[in-house]
């Protein structure tokens, strides 16, 4: 994570912050996530069926590797000198272009795209959030997510 002054926000605009290290995908993290959320569809869970389908074995819930965003990303974001919090603040947008196979390794590429100050000390940082899949062409997804800090 970088700290920069309030004043050099805007100057991370069209920034690409770089990339987050490797993580493995494994059954175990796609069980306990459907245990979690009760999304226990076969393409998630069921190995054997899944071999069946055109994924070819078990994929990652889309939410799952949507929820890995502020993991993956905590290393790579800017950070304003005084942040008293930082919010969620939602997505823009989001478009899940790949299936992330059970087994993959996935990594978050991180690039500002806006800041705005919404209120007085409140800053509105917009990313683009890109999910790579190790050894694909495309994307797992491309979100462009909104965090809220307040200085």
């Amino acid at each position: 994570m970088t700290t920069v002054t309030v004043n050099d926000l805007p100057s991370y605009i069209g920034k690409d912050l770089g990339h987050s290290d490797w993580l493995l995908i494994d059954q175990e993290r796609v069980n306990q996530f459907a245990d979690c959320t009760g999304d226990h569809q076969f393409i998630h869970i069921d190995e054997e069926k899944a071999k069946q389908t055109p994924f070819g074995g078990t994929i990652a819930h889309g939410f799952l590797s949507l929820s890995l965003i502020p993991a993956l990303s905590a290393g790579l974001a800017i950070r304003p000198e005084g942040l008293k919090m930082a919010v969620n603040y939602g997505l823009d947008s989001v478009r899940f272009i790949q299936p992330v196979r059970v087994g993959s390794r996935v990594r978050m590429q991180l690039t500002v795209i806006d800041v705005t100050e919404k209120n007085p000390g409140q800053w509105l940082v917009k990313s683009r959030a890109t999910l790579e899949i190790e050894g694909v062409d495309k994307p797992a997804y491309i979100a462009e997510t909104l965090a809220l800090y307040f200085v």
